[in-house]
């Protein structure tokens, strides 16, 4: 055989010697290229099933939670007309209103207490012993007290206090305010007639004097002294309860 010929066939046996490698490598690298697609489609898929199992929960708590606040709209307005059906008629002459947020405010100072005193005046005595009865046969009431987590008085006064600074004022004002709270609470559970409903009042009903935390303003933003002096009685419900257990629920 032709030497020429021998060197020829050495040189192709040589390239396919190289040759042969480098197809195996680009069948390995082929083949990782394939199982990185597959994990990357695989992630992919699971991350996609999580995100829409994460929306279906979130879209269910909004429900939820949308529930509750019908169900709260509901009661709230349902009680509203309630209260504003029974005392109508008697809010103006007690110089009192309701506000859409079911507090009744008592506004009149002059008819409430005398100034620096706690306990209450003839007149203020008259109008609770009229007013609180039917006020908690209305929240006692099957349709309502079920909602109802908090019956509170609050006790408001003005900043003013003669001869002291803003600082002494407030607090002397606070106790004030807690003391005619207290006197007003004790006069509804001794002095009214609760029909039966005494446990469920105590079980609910709190005094709360705030000094001249939340004072009442006049138009051009200075405070209404007058104003200012008041016992409101405010409804507090379970919605807020309801809303955070749902809120907890859904981060275990």
């Amino acid at each position: 055989m032709p030497a020429p010929f021998l060197k020829s066939k050495k040189r192709i046996a040589a390239k396919e010697e190289h040759w042969i490698p480098l197809s195996d490598l680009m069948t390995g690298l082929m083949m990782m290229f394939m199982l990185v697609a597959i994990v990357f489609m695989v992630k992919v898929d699971s991350e996609a099933a999580v995100t829409k199992e994460l929306k279906k929960q979130a879209e269910e708590q909004a429900d939820r939670m949308k529930s509750v606040a019908v169900i709260y709209e509901d009661m709230r307005n349902n009680l509203y007309h309630r209260l504003q059906q029974e005392f109508r008629n008697d809010l103006p002459r007690w110089k009192a209103e309701l506000d859409g947020d079911l507090t009744i405010r008592f506004r009149e100072p002059d008819v409430l207490f005398d100034s620096g005193r706690f306990d209450l005046k003839a007149p203020f005595q008259a109008i609770l012993s009229d007013f609180f009865p039917r006020y908690v046969h209305i929240l006692a009431s099957p349709e309502f007290r079920d909602s109802i987590v908090e019956v509170r008085i609050e006790g408001h006064t003005s900043s003013f206090w003669k001869d002291t600074s803003a600082e002494q004022a407030y607090f002397k004002n606070m106790e004030l305010s807690q003391a005619r709270t207290r006197a007003t609470l004790e006069f509804l559970l001794t002095k009214t007639r609760l029909f039966g409903f005494e446990r469920w009042v105590k079980s609910k009903l709190t005094a709360n004097g705030l000094s001249s935390s939340r004072p009442q303003l006049k138009s051009d933003g200075s405070e209404d002294r007058e104003a200012s002096q008041r016992v409101e009685f405010r409804v507090l419900t379970n919605a807020d309860e309801r809303l955070a257990e749902i809120l907890s629920a859904s981060t275990k």
